[in-house]
């Protein structure tokens, strides 16, 4: 499974979204359930998925699912698959 599909599932999960509504433009501010509680749990799931912890500050500077992505590659996660 490529790192696109395991943040692609993990984000899923998390937000609670359908498939349909995952994209790399999704943005925080539209989804109900990327709350307080919803970046902890992306936080979380980022670790146990790629093994990269967040700071506070990048977990809730995060807006867009390509944010994720930006943070990730910066820090040696390879999403060129």
């Amino acid at each position: 499974m490529s790192n696109h599909d395991k943040l692609k599932e993990l984000l899923i999960d998390t937000f609670l979204l359908d498939e349909s509504e995952y994209s790399l433009e999704l943005l925080r501010e539209n989804v109900d359930t990327w709350d307080s509680l919803g970046i902890v749990s992306m936080a979380v799931g980022v670790n146990e998925t790629f093994g990269y912890h967040f700071t506070p500050e990048e977990a809730t500077g995060v807006q867009s699912v390509a944010d994720i992505i930006r943070i990730l590659e910066a820090n040696g996660i390879s999403f060129d698959e």
